[in-house]
C-alpha cells in the first residue's frame, strides 16, 4: 500500500528513576524494539513518539492501526474494538498530534493510558478571589428546627435495550442484550430477570421501581438531587441519538417524583463517552448538544435563567424556592482524566472558565448570606481527578468553606465520603472544613440498587443524618418486584460509637464528625470492616486490611486528589480500572474502552509492529522518528 507522508516528530525522553534505560534510535522499528523489554515512563515517552507519528497520518490511519491491534490481541470482541476506537480514536489522535513528548501533558497521558508514569507535581496556580475570607467566618450552628428530607440517587445507567431473558453471561462488559442470536431470549441458559442482574446495567423497570419506592418511603421529601450518569455502559455503540433519547427518557421519569430534581452531567452522558471539549479546543466533535438537551430537561426545575448557563458547559446556579439554599451544579468532566480533550499542549488551568464562574457564584452567595450545596458527578478527590484541577478547586472550597454547607457526588458507585482540610499536612478534626457526600449507584453492576435520604437542617442546610435504602438483588423474590428497605443510618450505625456520641436529631454531621469517624476506623477494625462492606451495599464483603485499609482511610481524608494515596500501576481494565494499589480506589464509571485498548499496546509491542506494517506498509517501520533527547 502507498505510505502517507510522515510528519516529523520531536521525540524527547522523560526522566525515569528506573534502572532500565532506552537508547535513542532513528527508526520506528528501532524504537519499538527498544521498548519491548522496558516498561518504564521513559519507554512510554518513546511509544508516544511512534503513536504521534501514526496520528499525524490522519484519524483513519490511527483508528485502523489501533483497531487491528485490539482485534489481533483479543483485547475485546471485534465489534467492541471497531466501535470503541472508531468513536474515541479521533480524540486520542488529536491529543497525540498536539502533544510535546516528555512534557507534563505527556506524562499524564502515559499515566492515564498505560500506567507507566507517576503523577507529575501540581502546576502552581493561585485562584483569584474578588474578596478576602471574612474574619472569623465559620460554619453556623444547627438551628434545631424540624429537618427537611432530601433524596439523593446516582449512576442509574439505564439500558433501554435491556431484554428480559437475554443472556446475562455474555462476552461484553455489559450483558442482558441480544448481541447475537445465541444471546437472545429463549436461546440462552443464562436468562436475565425482569429487574436486572449484576452483569448488566439497570432495566427501565428497576429505574421505575426506585422512583416508586421514593414516593412511598419519602412522600414528604422537599426535593431530590441526581449526581449523574444516565447512559448505560455499551460505550462502543452509543451515539448522539441514543444519548439524547436516554437523557430525555430518564428526566421524564424523574418528573413523576412530583418534586424538584437538581441534576448534574455525568461522564457517560455524552457520545463518545467522556467527551467534553472545553471551549478553547478547536474541534468539530462538539458536545454542545449534550448541554442543550440537559438544559431543556432541567428548565422545569431550575428556570430559564439558570438553564441558559447550563447551555454553555453543563453547569448552573439556582436558589431553591422559599429557602436560603443555593444549589450550584458544576461539570466535573472538565477535570476528569478520561476526558481526553483536556490533554492540550499547555493544559488549561480553568477549562471553559468554569472555576472563575464558580468563584463568582460563591462570592455572591456569601455576600447575600446564602448557604450553598455543590453538586457534581466525579468527586474532586477521586483517583481519576486531575491533581491540578482538584488543587485549584480545593482552593475555592477552602476560601468559601463557611458558605458551602456540603458537596454531593456519585461516579465511584460506592457509599463513601471525602473530607476537605484547611491543611492536608495536619489532618485533624479542627482542620476539617467540608465534606463531600458520595452516593452509591442504582445500577446492579457494583452492588445492590440503592438511594439515600438526608435529614437536612432547614436553616443551615447542614446534613444532620442520612439513611441508605436498598433492594436486595440476591433475594429469591427480587425478580417478582424489588423490596426497598432501610439498610442503615449514619447516626444509628456510627454516631453512638464516637466519643462523645453524636446521636441528637438536631446535631449536624460536621466535617469534624467525619474526621473523628475515620479516626475510629483506625482504632476499631470491626467498625471499619462494617463500613467497607457497606461501601458496596453488601456486594463485596471481603476483608480490607493492611495497605488496603490504610489507603481506604487515606482516600476518605482526601477531597483534594493529590493526597488520596492512589498510585499508578500498569494496566487498564475496561470494567474495573486497575488504577490503584487496591480496589478501594477503582472508579466503576470510567467507561473508556479506547483507553483500555490503547493501553494494551505495551503488553504486546510485536502485535503493534505487525499492525503498523499491515495497515501502513513495511516502509513505515523504516521511517525516522526525529528528535533530541532531553
Amino acid at each position: 500500500m502507498k505510505l502517507l507522508p510522515l510528519v516529523s516528530v520531536g521525540l524527547f525522553f522523560a526522566q525515569s528513576t528506573s534502572a532500565s534505560s532506552i537508547q535513542k534510535r532513528d527508526t520506528v522499528s528501532d524504537v519499538l524494539n527498544d521498548i519491548k523489554n522496558a516498561a518504564t515512563c521513559t519507554a512510554c515517552q518513546s511509544l508516544l513518539g511512534v503513536l504521534q507519528a501514526v496520528a499525524h497520518l490522519g484519524n483513519d490511519a490511527f483508528v485502523g492501526v489501533i483497531t487491528a491491534v485490539c482485534q489481533s490481541l483479543g483485547v475485546e470482541d471485534a465489534d467492541v474494538c471497531a466501535g470503541a476506537i472508531g468513536l474515541e480514536g479521533p480524540i486520542l489522535a488529536h491529543d497525540l498530534r498536539e502533544m510535546t513528548i516528555g512534557s507534563h501533558t505527556a506524562q499524564l497521558f502515559c499515566g492515564t493510558i498505560f500506567g507507566l508514569c507517576d503523577y507529575p507535581a501540581v502546576t502552581p496556580y493561585t485562584v483569584t478571589f474578588p474578596s478576602a475570607k471574612p474574619a472569623g467566618a465559620s460554619r453556623p450552628a444547627s438551628s434545631g428546627k424540624t429537618p427537611l428530607k432530601v433524596v439523593h440517587y446516582s449512576d442509574i445507567h439505564v439500558d433501554l435495550s435491556y431484554q428480559v431473558g437475554a443472556n446475562y453471561n455474555c462476552t461484553k462488559n455489559i450483558c442482558c442484550r441480544p448481541y447475537s442470536a445465541a444471546d437472545a431470549p429463549g436461546k440462552t441458559q443464562f436468562p436475565a430477570g425482569q429487574y436486572g442482574n449484576t452483569q448488566c446495567d439497570s432495566p427501565r423497570s428497576l429505574e421505575q421501581s426506585m422512583y416508586n419506592a421514593i414516593k412511598t418511603l419519602v412522600p414528604d421529601a422537599a426535593f431530590s438531587i441526581f449526581t449523574g450518569d444516565i447512559v448505560e455502559g455499551a460505550v462502543w455503540l452509543v451515539n448522539q441519538t441514543e444519548v439524547t433519547n436516554d437523557l430525555n427518557n430518564a428526566y421524564s421519569l424523574m418528573s413523576t417524583l412530583g418534586m424538584p430534581v437538581y441534576g448534574v452531567v455525568g461522564n457517560h452522558d455524552a457520545a463518545p463517552v467522556n467527551s467534553f471539549p472545553p471551549a478553547a479546543v478547536d474541534t468539530t466533535i462538539s458536545s454542545q448538544w449534550v448541554y442543550d438537551t440537559l438544559s431543556a430537561d432541567w428548565t422545569k426545575w431550575i428556570g430559564s435563567a439558570a438553564a441558559s448557563n447550563a447551555d454553555k458547559y453543563g453547569a448552573y446556579s439556582v436558589k431553591n424556592p422559599n429557602t436560603n439554599l443555593r444549589v450550584v451544579s458544576f461539570n466535573t468532566n472538565l477535570y476528569y482524566k478520561q476526558n481526553f480533550w483536556l490533554y492540550e499542549t499547555t493544559m488549561e488551568t480553568d477549562p471553559s472558565g468554569q472555576l472563575a464562574w464558580l468563584v463568582g457564584e460563591l462570592d455572591a452567595a456569601e455576600k447575600a448570606g446564602e448557604r450553598v450545596w455543590l453538586l457534581g458527578h466525579m468527586p474532586m478527590g477521586a483517583g481519576d481527578a486531575f491533581h491540578d484541577g482538584s488543587n485549584y478547586f480545593n482552593q475555592i472550597v477552602k476560601r468559601y468553606s463557611a458558605t458551602i454547607a456540603a458537596q454531593f457526588y456519585g461516579h465511584t458507585h460506592k457509599d463513601e465520603f471525602q473530607i476537605t482540610y484547611s491543611d492536608y499536612t495536619k489532618q485533624t478534626a479542627a482542620n476539617a472544613v467540608d465534606v463531600s457526600y458520595i452516593a452509591p449507584a442504582l445500577t446492579p453492576t457494583s452492588g445492590n440498587p440503592t438511594f439515600r435520604v438526608y435529614s437536612i437542617d432547614p436553616v443551615t442546610f447542614g446534613v444532620l443524618d442520612y439513611t441508605v435504602y436498598f433492594a436486595n438483588i440476591s433475594s429469591p423474590t427480587y425478580q417478582n418486584g424489588p423490596t426497598w428497605q432501610k439498610y442503615y443510618s449514619v447516626k444509628e450505625t456510627y454516631g453512638a460509637q464516637l466519643t462523645p456520641p453524636v446521636t441528637a436529631a438536631s446535631a449536624e454531621l460536621t466535617p469534624a464528625f467525619w474526621h473523628n469517624l475515620t479516626a475510629l476506623f483506625q482504632t476499631n477494625d470491626a467498625v471499619f470492616q462494617q463500613f467497607n462492606a457497606r461501601k458496596s451495599r453488601g456486594h463485596d464483603v471481603s476483608s480490607c486490611t493492611g495497605d488496603c485499609k490504610t489507603s481506604s482511610i487515606c482516600q476518605l481524608r482526601a477531597a483534594e486528589a493529590q493526597y488520596n494515596c492512589v498510585t499508578i500501576k500498569p494496566g487498564v481494565n475496561f470494567k474495573k480500572r486497575d488504577l490503584a494499589a487496591d480496589i478501594t480506589h477503582s472508579d466503576e464509571c470510567d467507561g473508556s474502552a479506547g483507553a483500555k485498548i490503547l493501553g494494551a499496546l505495551t503488553e504486546n509491542i510485536g502485535a503493534f509492529q505487525e499492525a503498523l506494517e499491515k495497515q501502513l506498509g513495511a516502509g513505515f517501520m523504516s521511517e525516522t522518528v526525529n528528535g533530541t533527547a532531553s
